[in-house]
């Protein structure tokens, strides 16, 4: 059995909307969460700098890679460890859970229609020109990026299937995110998500699930359905590198 054991029903006709985030006032860096059970008021905080050139430089590293035929690694930027807590599944007596996750930049809320016709009108180009077009956003990641949003999709869950972290998501949204890599950097977020088809969502909310299925699509190849999106609002950044001192 794999659903959770709690007494927790999420979707309805296919479709789910997170009810323990209220993000009304996000384009003002204020968004609500219901965590560990009680409605907290938190404030975004931007990524530094020393978290940004590690990003950046760690993904234009994978596409000079990528263009030399090189496979990508699985350190660095992408692949992150998403710790949650919330309700039990019912294949395990825990509800802690702890999930790789491909992670990545969401543009700024003046840049997402930009981007978005860019990714539209060059998706069907040669792999080689997409990752030139990738390339050139990390290279301008100052103007393009919103350094208080990580994003992610929620690749495996439905309504016969729901993934732990989802479940614990939808139940308590605080997570943590690691990266492995040095330097090594541990991001405390309120976890946001976001369904297609939910009549619920705002237009940016919207802007949101495109891009990111679209970015997805981009670089994997093109996929028949649209996936629920994770939007992961940064609260507390730590750098955890080995050797620090303050």
């Amino acid at each position: 059995m794999y659903k959770n054991v709690e007494g927790y029903e999420f979707w309805k006709n296919g479709v789910f909307h997170q009810k323990t985030v209220d993000a009304d006032r996000i384009l003002d860096g204020i968004v609500r969460a219901k965590v560990d059970g009680v409605w907290q008021e938190f404030k975004l905080v931007e990524l530094p700098r020393k978290f940004m050139e590690w990003n950046i430089k760690r993904r234009l590293e994978t596409i000079k890679d990528l263009k030399e035929s090189k496979p990508p690694k699985l350190s660095g930027p992408h692949n992150a460890m998403v710790a949650s807590y919330g309700a039990r599944r019912g294949d395990t007596k825990f509800r802690i859970n702890n999930a790789v996750k491909g992670m990545g930049f969401l543009p700024k809320p003046d840049k997402l229609d930009e981007v978005i016709r860019l990714l539209e009108s060059t998706k069907d180009e040669p792999i080689s020109a997409k990752l030139d077009t990738l390339e050139s956003l990390y290279k301008r990641a100052d103007e393009i990026f919103d350094k208080t949003k990580q994003v992610s999709l929620e690749l495996y869950a439905k309504p016969d299937f729901e993934t732990h972290t989802f479940i614990n998501e939808m139940v308590n949204p605080a997570v943590s995110i690691v990266f492995l890599d040095i330097p090594s950097f541990e991001l405390k977020a309120i976890a946001h998500l976001l369904c297609p088809g939910d009549e619920n969502l705002s237009e940016y909310e919207k802007k949101i699930l495109k891009y990111v299925n679209l970015v997805h699509d981009y670089f994997h190849g093109h996929f028949e359905k649209e996936f629920p999106t994770t939007v992961y609002y940064v609260i507390e950044v730590f750098d955890n590198s080995p050797g620090r001192k303050d």
